[in-house]
């Protein structure tokens, strides 16, 4: 008698996910029993750490492939797709698309210096933060990469609404970010792909403690937050997962607030 084989594992892709939300997605979704796509872009000099970040991963029973460059150039992300293709054939393709993009300007607006914000800072913003999202997304699609009922998420903070010193580009880039999500879940909907972003609370992450004034914004949102603590990548990677569900296939379109009851007051 034959035994039947084994199911092919999916895929899930992480674009930003060497630090933060997008390497604990990552952690939660072997877990969850993907293999593990992630593209990033980091400096040689902390490559060593990141590498470690990943073995824990193929600890956990995944297959961990990682591409370190820049998700905004076309030639990268084709020779990444071209990869990736090589991968259909031993497994069920990519079931989730994370977008974890966190590249972009902290200039202040104001200033006569030199240093103010400018066209230029704002196109590179967008482009990385938010507009990736899409043609990655669509490069995917030419190519026949996702599986049937598969999820793109992505990463928005109430900055999206909220103005801050030096956040003009960012916030900016995550307003985008939450339009593309809306027209991608209706235009993408006939071939089965749901599009969510969640909108994370204060998370102490290395993309945070960039932003100008960051301390103010941590003491504040424990003060705001009826739990009395910071977001976790964890809190966020748990939320991520359960849009991964079957029993979230009816969920698209929508921004999801992940944040503990901060943006409540």
């Amino acid at each position: 008698m034959m035994m039947s084989k084994e199911p092919k594992k999916y895929w899930a892709l992480i674009l930003g996910g060497s630090s933060g939300l997008g390497l604990a997605t990552a952690k939660k979704l072997a877990k969850a029993n993907y293999n593990i796509l992630i593209v990033h872009r980091d400096r040689k000099s902390d490559l060593e750490e990141i590498k470690r970040y990943y073995q824990e991963i193929t600890l956990m029973g995944a297959q961990v492939k990682s591409f370190n460059v820049d998700v905004t150039r076309a030639d990268k992300r084709a020779a990444v797709l071209q990869e990736i293709g090589s991968l259909q054939s031993t497994s069920s393709g990519i079931k989730v698309m994370v977008h974890s993009i966190a590249k972009g300007s902290l200039k202040p607006m104001g200033g006569n210096d030199g240093t103010s914000l400018n066209l230029q800072d704002f196109q590179l913003t967008l482009n990385a933060m938010a507009l990736s999202m899409y043609e990655w997304a669509q490069d995917l699609i030419k190519h026949s990469l996702f599986a049937e009922d598969a999820r793109i998420i992505s990463f928005t903070s109430e900055g999206n609404k909220k103005a801050w010193e030096g956040y003009a580009a960012v916030s900016a880039a995550k307003a985008t970010l939450e339009a593309l999500t809306r027209n991608m879940a209706l235009e993408f909907a006939p071939i089965g792909i749901k599009v969510n972003c969640i909108q994370a609370g204060t998370t102490d992450t290395k993309a945070f403690r960039m932003i100008p004034k960051h301390e103010e914004l941590k003491k504040n949102a424990l003060l705001r937050n009826p739990n009395k603590r910071l977001t976790t990548p964890e809190d966020v990677a748990n939320a991520v997962y359960l849009l991964t569900l079957e029993e979230a296939r009816w969920i698209t379109g929508t921004v999801i607030t992940v944040d503990g009851g901060e943006s409540l007051r």
